[in-house]
């Protein structure tokens, strides 16, 4: 059976978010707000014929997948390879916190988005290389028409970037708990993108958009 859709999540909101502070690897998990979100999302997704379910393993994005699995009857399953980014020695830091204590590095970051290895974690090249061969695994496989990942901002980005003909990344943002769709007619046609950043669902639910897509619109880079 041809993959014919993906349904992209950004998990619900942390208390980290509220405060501003890089989360990268850190379990932080979702606060009350974010998992509120998560219901309204299950409910959301529920017609769209999901026929199987991915997540990133830390903490907030598989709180996030789990409720969704509960309301589709799904068991999610988790891949290390759809994490976020790992910004190593600036997680827990605010922007403003890193551009003062990490100056030297920061500027860094600016000049080689690409390639630049924040200390002690990741380049923006290496979370593409990891989340690139987790797709490449996917698409090799009968996993049904609609195949619904629950990541993050620069994780989503990267395989957008790849898969639809045109996307920049600098031009959309990925609020909390937003549904991102892409559609192809069969396999040998283009996939095109159908939904962007979606939170209609939340009915006036704030979804915050948070540092992590306000710093790499700035940075490049995170």
């Amino acid at each position: 059976m041809t993959l014919k859709m993906l349904v992209f999540i950004r998990p619900g909101e942390t208390d980290w978010n509220r405060s501003e502070r890089w989360q990268g690897w850190v379990a932080v998990p979702l606060n009350e707000r974010g998992r509120e979100q998560a219901h309204r999302l299950a409910s959301f997704v529920r017609t769209l014929g999901i026929s199987a379910l991915y997540t990133s393993d830390l903490r907030r994005a598989e709180q996030t997948a789990q409720i969704i699995g509960e309301a589709l009857g799904l068991q999610p399953k988790s891949d290390e390879r759809l994490r976020e980014r790992n910004i190593g020695a600036w997680q827990g830091l605010t922007h403003a916190e890193v551009v003062s204590w990490y100056e030297d590095q920061y500027l860094r970051l600016r000049e080689d988005p690409e390639g630049y290895v924040i200390p002690g974690g990741e380049s923006r090249a290496q979370v593409a290389e990891r989340v690139r061969a987790f797709f490449a695994e996917l698409m090799a496989q009968d996993v049904g028409e609609v195949v619904c990942v629950v990541s993050h901002t620069l994780a989503i980005h990267t395989i957008l970037s790849d898969l639809v003909a045109g996307y920049d990344m600098y031009k959309y943002s990925l609020p909390n708990i937003s549904v991102t769709t892409i559609r192809r007619a069969d396999e040998n046609s283009p996939w095109q993108l159908t939904m962007i950043g979606d939170v209609t669902h939340l009915e006036g639910i704030p979804s915050l958009v948070s540092i992590d897509d306000a710093v790499r619109e700035r940075s490049h880079g995170v």
